[in-house]
């Protein structure tokens, strides 16, 4: 099996999802998500789900992006908020690896 990986970065606002657990989200801009869905169909795990790396700052971690409206969504946990003193309505960038497997 050969890997490769898939690198993109961009910059977006910081909003939140006020359901039954509230959680913070980023979304992929809508330019960048056919190529996210290209990359998503070798390494998808269900639901459209697709695994990645992120960084923002410092911070780097492990986890899924989420299928949202026909784009997608970063979920942006409280620990990594809080080491990068990131705020609701705040603009990051974000760093993003899809690890391919060919």
């Amino acid at each position: 099996m050969i890997s490769d990986v898939v690198e993109f970065e961009f910059a977006g606002e910081v909003w939140e999802w006020r359901g039954p657990a509230p959680y913070h989200f980023i979304s992929v801009p809508e330019d960048l998500c056919d190529e996210v869905r290209e990359a998503g169909e070798l390494v998808s795990y269900g639901w459209g789900m697709v695994p990645v790396t992120l960084r923002i700052g410092g911070t780097e971690w492990t986890t899924s992006l989420w299928p949202k409206d026909g784009g997608y969504v970063v979920p942006l946990k409280d620990k990594v908020r809080r080491a990068e003193t990131v705020e609701l309505g705040d603009v990051v960038t974000v760093s993003m690896e899809i690890q391919l497997r060919l």
